[in-house]
């Protein structure tokens, strides 16, 4: 029974490797092999893992990104839904900048429509990633819009939209980047409105902060900053009249950030 157990262990660990090895290869990997060879441009920081239509269909499945996640994504997007729901948004839009895996815009625009929301907009800088999640919306069309637009340099007007949700996209984006998306999606929100910011957050518990720093070393080099320089609720605050209300998860690991822009 004992070599059963050693066996099942090996094949256990042997799994997790190879699935770490691919991670790493389509993500921080290829940004490395980015660097190396001197690539630049808007896109030099999206993984292959967003823009290649093969990897998507391969990786984008609920319980993949539910377990990526530590399964706290069915609560960070019901926290979403919920606050969309209790707002009248009538006659009103509703953005979704960045596309997301998993059923997380499905939800938005469910949520959306019962506020009565006029029209969900979805906007990413890759046309890939909107033909994707536009497979997802199959029977929603006539509530939503796709755009092909950069977060950091947005073509929407000021006061344009009156929810936007940035679900996991900040943590991917260098710290100017990561400044400029934030800047442009207070601009779009109009007075009144909300910015709902699914992220990284500071854990509670040390070994968690152990295991979360190795975590971004290694895949996630951009995120490390939202424990502390880069929390968008400190960035927000220096830059206008904010309300905010910061519900986490799983010892802090996670957060939910609802920023609601002061204003007639």
């Amino acid at each position: 029974m004992n070599i059963y157990i050693w066996y099942g262990a090996v094949a256990l660990a042997a799994a997790l490797t190879l699935l770490a090895l691919f991670f790493f290869v389509f993500t921080r990997g290829a940004l490395l092999v980015r660097s190396w060879v001197g690539a630049q441009g808007a896109g030099a920081h999206i993984y292959p893992l967003y823009s290649e239509p093969w990897l998507m269909r391969l990786v984008d499945h609920q319980p993949i990104i539910a377990g990526i996640l530590l399964f706290q994504y069915r609560r960070m997007v019901t926290r979403i839904g919920q606050g969309l729901q209790q707002t009248n948004l009538q006659g009103k839009t509703v953005l979704v900048t960045s596309c997301a895996f998993g059923n997380v815009v499905p939800r938005i625009v469910h949520a959306a429509s019962q506020a009565r929301a006029e029209k969900v907009l979805i906007t990413d800088l890759l046309r890939n990633e909107l033909t994707h999640v536009r497979g997802k919306l199959v029977g929603s069309e006539q509530h939503v819009d796709y755009l092909e637009n950069d977060a950091t340099r947005s073509s929407l007007a000021d006061g344009s939209v009156s929810a936007n949700i940035l679900f996991f996209l900040l943590h991917e984006l260098p710290q100017p980047m990561k400044e400029s998306a934030l800047d442009e999606a207070a601009r779009v929100l109009a007075p009144g409105g909300s910015l709902y910011i699914a992220e990284f957050h500071r854990p509670r518990v040390w070994l968690m902060r152990v295991f979360g720093y190795l975590y971004f070393k290694v895949f996630e080099p951009y995120g490390l900053g939202l424990w502390d320089l880069e929390d968008p609720c400190r960035y927000l605050r220096g830059k206008g009249d904010w309300r905010f209300r910061r519900s986490t998860y799983l010892f802090g690991n996670y957060q939910v950030l609802v920023a609601t822009k002061q204003g007639d």
